[in-house]
Order: structure tokens, then C-alpha cells, then sequence
């Protein structure tokens, strides 16, 4: 194709709908129609990215393979699509902003007064444009966070209307989702607050060209014609999206619905070629059909929101299709774990996680967690915070060393077994100092080498504090091997104990890289240990 198509996917009614989920089906469906997708998200908070948020405020941060800090919703189109994305996939109006701004103080508009209207617009469109006019994409589906009506999103919309005009006919289109609420005490859907979100984005300029409809109850034909005649839309472009077991059969219940079929049409893209999504159906049936289950133990800080362990939580879908086994997760606060409890929140499981995090809350239940998988022979997989606490808790219970610590915890430490290299001591800036993106690492024996397979691997960072190479020849000594080191840096990647059926921790985050085509070797393999203990 000589110049790519655009799909815009607008939110109404509430948010939390699932436009994410709705965008990757449908670039699922495309893909599997032999065409070249890809997905953006365009979120309308003034952070520049998701990278200094809580992730109580916006669930996981998400780390593409150039370094890019995103939104967590590029990890369901990455896993979707076995696509990577980049730092082009993900657009904030805090960046949108401080580009205008700088292209202002460098005097690049040439003494204009510097307007929402054209300047904020055309950057927009300047930044939906990149990937489509790469030439690697015949269509660019650009997810507009938020809801339409919110004051925030006006700028996209207009710019989406804006588009939509430059491009011409059948080069775009727009996508609008939203939701039937059932009231209980009518006994009935309701359309009213769709047709009210509808004429919402018409006053902006906008006709939606789909109505996707979450729903709890199925749509009878007379809601969807009553849709179709109040909204602007064909019959066929009223798209019903009910509640499902899981979201990896979204795109089978799009197929069904035919929404793939209605966009190539608008598109004027050829509909002869069936989808084939062959692979993705058996991982669907691997999924739903396990023959063994297993509970692992999640440790964290911010287990009251799943979304703050998304990447975590599907790689172990992925793991336990790959398995044929069910991975049931059970979430632990590390906040409330101490040595008088934790036989009591434990000793069940068949396996143990210690999550990412930052910062001091809930330390010492971490490194708990980690003795007693190394005491009691538990598979243990640590990620990141996960692998250092393993470090900590090595240094202090073996090595002996009682004050060992990271300089994130307490920058007076005797022992700083986890520390800042020298060269990021003096690196104020809060996002400076970390090592973010895609990183080599070379494998030397172990177990790992024997899961990927390969001598060298490259992961994904988001990480500031690293493994502090003068207890290097101590910990190894002692048992604790470094068995994955960056070949250009020094720097320690994973640590494995010898003498456990399944201890390793790693630097990198491997959640990030697993897909549904391609679950992550780690997590295979820390499933299938964990499903052999239970034997």
C-alpha cells in the first residue's frame, strides 16, 4: 500500500471500557488478514510519561525496547501482535506541550502567537503521522485516551477532525466505544447515554463511523437498529462487545461481530482473504483447557491494584497455556509479612515471585519472602527489586553481613551490596538515573542458559539501583552465582543459587517480552518447576 490508513478509537460514557483490548482485536484481526498493524495511544495527562506516576494512578509503566516509559496499554497491543513498539507509540499531552514550547524558545514559529489552534493541533497530528508515513504499517489504529466530553481531550478530537478532513475519504475512520448500561429496576438496556456520547463528538466535528457497545446482556436487533438510526451509523457498524471469560477471546467475539470486515469496507481494503488466527486459537483452547493448576505467591506493594502487575499477571497466561497448566496468583502484601506469619502465608504455595517496585515500603517482608523460598527449596523467580532483595537477603543470612542493604533503603549502609554506579550519583533528575529499554546480556552457565537457550539475550530495564560488583567474588563464593552479565558495563543481570531446584532473580524485566506467540522462557520454566514441586 502506497500510504497507510488510520483507525481512530474514541471512549464515551465511562472509562475503563477497554479500548486498549477493542484496538489490539482488531489489529489482531487485521494482522491475521495478512495486512501490517500497528497500535498508538494518545493519553491526554500533562505528565510527559507514565514514568514518575504510582502505579495506584495508572496501573504498570510499560518499557518498549528504545527506553520508552509508556502507558500499559502498549503491552496488550505488543502482546496481541508480537509487535514491538516504540517511543512513537505513545503520546502525552505533557510531551505535545513541551515540544511546542521548545520549538517556541528556539523561535521556530517565527514571532506567531502560539495557539492551541494550529500549533498544539498540527503537533498532534504530526505525531500520529510518524509511524504511518515509516512505510513499515498499512494501517495505524491510534487509541484517544480518556472520554469524550472531558476538557483534556478536546485537542485529539479536534486534531482526529482535523485528519480526517486532510486525508480524504476511505483513508480513515473512527471507531467510537461505549456502553449499554442494563438498569435492574427497568428490566432493560438503555442507548440514551451512547446517543448522548455520540452527539457529543459531533459537536466537536467528528462522526463516528463504528459503535462498539460493552455490554453485560446480549443486544437485541431492535437496540441495534435504534443505534444505528440515532447514532448516524449502518446497522452493520453497530458492534456488540459482551463481557467475556477472558480478553484473548475478544478478538474471536470482533471476528464473530464482524467488525473487521465493516472497517476494511469504510477502508476500501480488499475483505477476500479470511483471517487466519490458527496459533492464537490454540493458545485460546491451551488456556482454557489446563490439565494441572498451580498457586504462585505474588509479593508486592501494590497488590490492591491488579493493573499495577499487568505485564507480570499475563505472562503467566501465557506460561500456563505454554504449560497446559492454570496459574492461579495469589496477591501478598509484603507490607504485612514478618517472620511470625509467614509459614502461615506460604507454605502453600508452589511458588514465589517477588515483584518490581521501588522505593523502602515493605522491604523486610520482601527479603522474608525470599528466605524462606531459599530455606524451604520454593521456586523462586525475582524481578528486578525482587532479585536485589534476593542479593540482601543473601548477604545478611549467609555471607553474614547484617546491616548489608541497598543505598535506596538507607544511604548510610555499611554494606551497599545494591548501589548507583558512580557515574549517577550526581544526577538529580528523577527519570536521569535510570537504566531503561533494551540491554545485552551475556549468559554463563547456570540455569538460565539452559532456558534461553542461547549464550547472549537481550531485556528490557527500568531500574536505577544496580548489583554492587565489589561483593561479587563474596556472594559467588558463598553460592550465590552471577550467571547473566552485561558484557559492556560489568553489570550483574541475574543471580541463580546452585543448590535449589529453581532460584533466580534478574536485573531486567522479562514480563515485558512475553507474548502470546512467544511466552517468555523465564516464566515457562519457572511454571513448569513450580507445577513440579506440586507433583
Amino acid at each position: 500500500m502506497a500510504h497507510a490508513k488510520y483507525i481512530f478509537v474514541t471512549g464515551g460514557v465511562t472509562s475503563s471500557l477497554g479500548k486498549g483490548i477493542i484496538a489490539a482485536s482488531l489489529a489482531k484481526l487485521l494482522q491475521a488478514r495478512g495486512f501490517r498493524v500497528t497500535i498508538q495511544k494518545l493519553d491526554p495527562y500533562i505528565n510527559v510519561d507514565p514514568g514518575t506516576l504510582n502505579p495506584y494512578e495508572h496501573g504498570e509503566c510499560y518499557v518498549t525496547e528504545d527506553g520508552a516509559e509508556t502507558d500499559l496499554d502498549l503491552g496488550h497491543y505488543e502482546r496481541f501482535l508480537n509487535v514491538n513498539t516504540s517511543q512513537a507509540n505513545n503520546v502525552t499531552t505533557g510531551r505535545i506541550y513541551q515540544s511546542v514550547i521548545q520549538k517556541e524558545r528556539r523561535g521556530e514559529f517565527l514571532g506567531k502567537t502560539v495557539q492551541v489552534i494550529p500549533h498544539i493541533t498540527d503537533e498532534i497530528k504530526h505525531r500520529i503521522q510518524i509511524l504511518g508515513k515509516s512505510g513499515d504499517y498499512d494501517i495505524v489504529i491510534t487509541e484517544i485516551g480518556g472520554t469524550v466530553g472531558d476538557i483534556e481531550s478536546l485537542p485529539y478530537i479536534e486534531s482526529v477532525r482535523q485528519l480526517s478532513w486532510e486525508l480524504g475519504e476511505h483513508n480513515s475512520m473512527v471507531i467510537h466505544l461505549t456502553l449499554i448500561p442494563f438498569l435492574s429496576a427497568a428490566g432493560e438496556l438503555k442507548t440514551k447515554p451512547t446517543q448522548h456520547s455520540v452527539k457529543t463528538l459531533m459537536e466537536s466535528g467528528v462522526q463516528a463511523d463504528i459503535l462498539v457497545c460493552r455490554t453485560e446482556h446480549e443486544l437485541s436487533e431492535e437496540i441495534k437498529t435504534k443505534l444505528a438510526r440515532f447514532c448516524n451509523v449502518r446497522r452493520e457498524a453497530v458492534i456488540q462487545s459482551i463481557d467475556v471469560e477472558t480478553i484473548y477471546d475478544v478478538p474471536n467475539k470482533m471476528l464473530a461481530e464482524g467488525l473487521d470486515k465493516v472497517v476494511l469496507e469504510e477502508l476500501n481494503l480488499d475483505i477476500q482473504k479470511a483471517p487466519d488466527l490458527t496459533n492464537w486459537n490454540e493458545f485460546v483452547q491451551r488456556h482454557k483447557n489446563p490439565k494441572s493448576e498451580v498457586t504462585i505467591g505474588l509479593i508486592g506493594k501494590y497488590v490492591e491494584l491488579q493493573d499495577s502487575y499487568k505485564s507480570i499477571l499475563e505472562s503467566f497466561i501465557h506460561a500456563g497455556a505454554a504449560n497446559e497448566v492454570k496459574v492461579n496468583i495469589e496477591s501478598i502484601h509484603s507490607e504485612f509479612l514478618e517472620v511470625d506469619n509467614i509459614d502461615a502465608k506460604l507454605s502453600h504455595l508452589d511458588g514465589l515471585l517477588v515483584a518490581p517496585g521501588f522505593g523502602e515500603r515493605g522491604i523486610e517482608g520482601k527479603i522474608e519472602a525470599v528466605r524462606y523460598a531459599r530455606v524451604n527449596k520454593m521456586p523462586f523467580f525475582g524481578i528486578c527489586l525482587g532479585m536485589q532483595m534476593a542479593v540482601i537477603e543473601y548477604s545478611r543470612n549467609v555471607l553474614e553481613l547484617k546491616d548489608a542493604n541497598s543505598v535506596e533503603m538507607d544511604e548510610k549502609t555499611a554494606n551497599p551490596v545494591i548501589s548507583l554506579m558512580e557515574e549517577q550519583k550526581n544526577i538529580t533528575n528523577m527519570g536521569g538515573t535510570m537504566r531503561l529499554g533494551a540491554w545485552d546480556c551475556e549468559l554463563n552457565g547456570g540455569n538460565v542458559s539452559d532456558i534461553y537457550g542461547s549464550g547472549m539475550i537481550s531485556e528490557r530495564h527500568r531500574h536505577r539501583y544496580e548489583y554492587n560488583n565489589e561483593y561479587k567474588e563474596q556472594l559467588e563464593k558463598a553460592g550465590l552465582k552471577s550467571t547473566g552479565v552485561n558484557p559492556k558495563t560489568g553489570l550483574v543481570e541475574i543471580i541463580e543459587i546452585e543448590d535449589h531446584p529453581w532460584f533466580i532473580g534478574v536485573q531486567y524485566h522479562p514480563e515485558y517480552k512475553s507474548t502470546v506467540a512467544n511466552p517468555h522462557p523465564l516464566f515457562k520454566s519457572f511454571v513448569a518447576a513450580a507445577a513440579a514441586r506440586k507433583q
